[in-house]
Formats: structure tokens, sequence, C-alpha cells
């Protein structure tokens, strides 16, 4: 899906000082905040951004300072399933 903003000239400029590609920024944006809000999965962003592994989509979540909520019941869930996994 292809989606078109606008911005104004002197704000685009900033952008581009700081970022180099706006497009590029304003995606990477857009999938960070997603992440955060739980909307889409690391998965989802690394696709959305067409990153090359799961280890380039952690950098830069957490580059981003956009870190997953994992609470101990997301540890046993993780465990109990590498438990059955090993079972096989």
């Amino acid at each position: 899906m292809n989606v078109a903003i606008e911005i104004p000239d002197e704000i685009g400029r900033a952008l581009g000082a700081h970022a180099g590609d706006v497009s590029r920024a304003v995606l990477e944006a857009v999938a960070v905040e997603a992440y955060r809000s739980g909307t889409i999965t690391p998965a989802q962003v690394q696709q959305m951004l067409g990153l090359r592994s799961r280890w380039e989509t952690e950098a830069l979540l957490r580059h981003a300072g956009a870190y997953h909520d994992y609470t101990m019941d997301d540890l046993e869930r993780d465990m109990a399933a590498i438990r059955d996994a090993s079972r096989r």
C-alpha cells in the first residue's frame, strides 16, 4: 500500500538533514510506533522495513527505544514452548 503525506518544505528539509532519506525515516517512525503500541510484531516490522534479519530488526527497535514489555508470564510461556519442542 502506498501512502502519501504532505509536510511543510522546511520540516522536510530538517528531516532530510537529520535522517537523510525522509521517506525511509517516516516509514521507520511508523513501524516503530506501531510496534510500541502493540499493533504489529517484530516480524512485521522486519517485513515492513525490508530488514534482513531478526537481529537487524531488534537493533533498530533498541536504537529507537522501543522495548517489548516482556513479563514473567511471557518467559514461562517461552520456556514451556522450548521444553515442548525439545521433546519432539
